[in-house]
């Protein structure tokens, strides 16, 4: 099929060239300023503004054509040609470099689809993301444009993970294992935009260990390039360095089960850390963009931070069939604690949960926790207070399934547990 190319000129825009010969001109970069999407699919970029100052990022919008953004500074969309916004859970948009901002211009396949179809219906071939950055006491607001051009998800596309999905071999929300057990083997399933290498690590977080925030399951690429090194490192079991074909999908073989620790009773994560790889589509100059100087490599961006996987070593882990949602993992019923080692809660997940409610009673019913956790999660480490206001050393957990309008939908079983008093 042949998609006409031919370029817009609105009536607003131009009676606006008319009224007002002269547009300011941005003084806010951005780089790269073009790049190749996906026409058919989810496009993620690492893209780098620069000259910032004291300008406030604000929405960012998809459109098809730009106007004049008189009396503020640079081009905005044409309200007629709006594509879509960026959704709130991509934007992974921070300070960076000298006076920079880097963004994670993460493309829905919803905002793909309209471009290609006013494309189709002979509008322009390529389309705009317009991030505006709002003005200061006074200042005016300031439009910067980034031209989408579309393509296959090939090769001239940058290399960006789309959606990752982690799982056991043996198909089980968390594996259950008896000390020195061998368990089954972690697979992530990743669809690709780009060609490239896929680098990294395979990291697992043991029983105590803080656990990852969402910064930390980032993959290395997401992030600027100052802020690459902070991220919390666990104890590393593997390395991978797969070749991307642009075929668009990877099962990625997780580590020997062999090296997993599995010597002390407790909660284990399995982290897939991804780090940043050389990829000329995705990099980013600091310089052309004026926020410092270099090259950022952005190779297998991520809009979203990567999942985990989880699996409990103990004594009931012959009997992890048994389990059913909302059923405590750790710690199990008539379980002893220490109660100067952090304390995770951890049970199994219920699919149609909106929230999670933890609660924590002790023996004469006085409440010592209680917290509302987002779905997704079905961990929650216990406040080291909380366990002090029993009055004797027992108490009882349990977790209850709420809907997306606050009401119940399942109650877990109360676990009870004990600790040794001081």
């Amino acid at each position: 099929m042949w998609i006409r190319v031919r370029t817009i000129v609105t009536a607003a825009a131009l009676a606006a060239c008319v009224a007002a010969p002269r547009v300011a001109a941005a003084q806010i970069r951005v780089n790269p300023d073009g790049v190749n999407v996906n026409s058919q699919a989810a496009t993620t970029v690492f893209l780098t503004f620069g000259g910032v100052g004291t300008k406030t990022p604000s929405e960012a919008v998809w459109c098809g054509a730009l106007v004049p953004a008189t009396p503020d500074i640079g081009m905005r969309c044409d309200p007629a040609t709006i594509f879509g916004t960026l959704p709130a859970q991509f934007n992974q948009s921070r300070p960076s470099g000298t006076s920079g901002f880097t963004d994670i211009m993460s493309i829905p396949a919803s905002v793909a689809r309209r471009a290609y179809q006013a494309a189709v219906a002979g509008e322009t071939s390529s389309f705009f993301y317009v991030r505006r950055f709002a003005g200061t006491n006074g200042a005016r607001d300031e439009y910067v444009a980034v031209t989408c051009r579309m393509a296959g998800g090939g090769a001239r596309v940058p290399l960006s993970l789309l959606d990752v999905q982690m799982r056991f071999a043996e198909d089980v929300p968390v594996m259950f294992v008896r000390p020195g057990q061998p368990m089954s083997r972690a697979i992530a399933q990743i669809t690709y935009n780009g060609t490239g290498r896929l680098k990294g690590r395979w990291e697992v977080a043991l029983p105590g260990d803080e656990p990852p925030t969402a910064d930390d399951l980032l993959t290395e690429a997401s992030l600027p390039v100052e802020q690459r090194g902070q991220q919390r490192r666990y104890k590393v079991i593997d390395r991978f360095n797969e070749f991307l074909p642009p075929s668009g999908t990877l099962t990625l073989r997780g580590p020997d089960p062999a090296k997993l620790p599995t010597a002390a009773d407790g909660s284990y994560l399995i982290l897939l850390r991804v780090e940043a790889s050389d990829d000329k589509e995705a990099d980013s100059n600091l310089g052309t963009a004026g926020a410092g100087t270099g090259i950022v490599h952005s190779g297998a961006v991520a809009g979203f931070p990567m999942p985990v996987l989880r699996y409990v070593v103990g004594a009931s882990g012959s009997d992890s069939q048994q389990l059913g949602p909302l059923d405590g993992v750790t710690p199990a019923d008539d379980a002893s604690i220490n109660p100067a080692t952090p304390i995770d809660l951890v049970w199994v997940g219920f699919g149609p949960a909106t929230l999670y409610r933890v609660e924590v009673v002790s023996d004469t019913n006085a409440v010592l926790a209680s917290a509302f956790v987002q779905a997704g999660t079905t961990t929650y480490r216990l406040p080291p207070f909380a366990l002090a206001k029993a009055a004797a050393p027992r108490a009882r957990w349990r977790v209850v399934a709420l809907g997306a309008d606050g009401v119940p939908i399942k109650t877990g079983t109360w676990q009870r547990f004990h600790w040794t008093s001081k």
